[in-house]
């Protein structure tokens, strides 16, 4: 099988370089941000680009700076930094209304540009969404030593329990993320919702996405909630679930502009 030719790169003055993939259909487009310490190679990305191209829907997917085959050093990221990544993608990559996709920090990532670009967005789904993980999930866990080494030294080594290399948690990536906590208020997110969580995830609790769906303003929330299903949820029956979710997103959005023109 050949190799697929290299992605393209989005250019930004005094700042990383981004790397996608983008492919032009018909709108609503779907644009897909990954997780933390994830790359737009993954299972999820790559078999919605599929269902797109089956489909015939525009399709972007990319890395934010630190991942993949983007430029920058990962200990460099902030929730701040991958937001305005995903920003520049949407904003000069991606055309038109945009069904947003986020796994994991790209659950954060999708909330905050929906709320940086309310008028771009027809839909969001997100799968195994994280809101405020840094905070949550990091520091509230870290116990005293690990709290005290981290501010002291600037950074600490997390393993990684999927078989992948330790990754550093940096000072940085904590205190600026909590510029960006959203579910300690209401989030300012009209359009449909969409959110898949495995049961079994032991990474992001199950009941984050039931905050989620209480915080958004939206009344249009539909919460899939999987009892087998882990953190990834990459299984066939799972990725299955996700092109459905988008779909069903779809549906929403052309009814939606058919009433509007009606």
């Amino acid at each position: 099988m050949p190799e697929p030719p290299p992605p393209s790169l989005l250019k930004r003055e005094g700042r990383d370089t981004i790397a996608y993939r983008a492919m032009a259909g018909a709108s609503p487009g779907v644009m897909f941000c990954g997780g933390f310490m994830s790359d737009m190679t993954g299972t999820k990305a790559t078999t919605l680009e599929a269902h797109c191209r089956s489909t015939g829907r525009a399709f972007v997917r990319f890395d934010y700076a630190g991942h993949g085959q983007s430029g920058g050093a990962f200990r460099d990221g902030t929730i701040g930094g991958w937001r305005d990544d995903a920003l520049a993608v949407l904003d000069r990559v991606a055309m038109g209304p945009q069904i947003l996709v986020g796994s994991c920090m790209g659950g954060w990532i999708v909330l905050l540009l929906a709320q940086a670009r309310p008028e771009r967005v027809a839909g969001l789904v997100g799968v195994a969404a994280a809101p405020d993980f840094t905070e949550d999930l990091i520091w509230t866990t870290l116990d005293d030593e690990g709290r005290r080494t981290l501010t002291e030294t600037g950074e600490i080594v997390m393993p990684c329990d999927y078989g992948d290399d330790p990754y550093p948690i940096t000072i940085g990536l904590i205190e600026e993320g909590r510029d960006h906590l959203l579910l300690g208020a209401p989030i300012a997110l009209t359009r449909p919702i969409h959110l898949l969580q495995g049961m079994r995830d032991e990474d992001v609790p199950w009941r984050t996405a039931l905050q989620i769906a209480e915080q958004v303003e939206s009344e249009r929330v539909t919460v899939e909630l999987i009892k087998d299903g882990d953190h990834r949820l990459s299984r066939d029956e799972d990725l299955a679930r996700l092109c459905a979710a988008v779909e069903g997103i779809a549906r929403a959005d052309a009814a939606s502009n058919d009433g509007e023109r009606g």
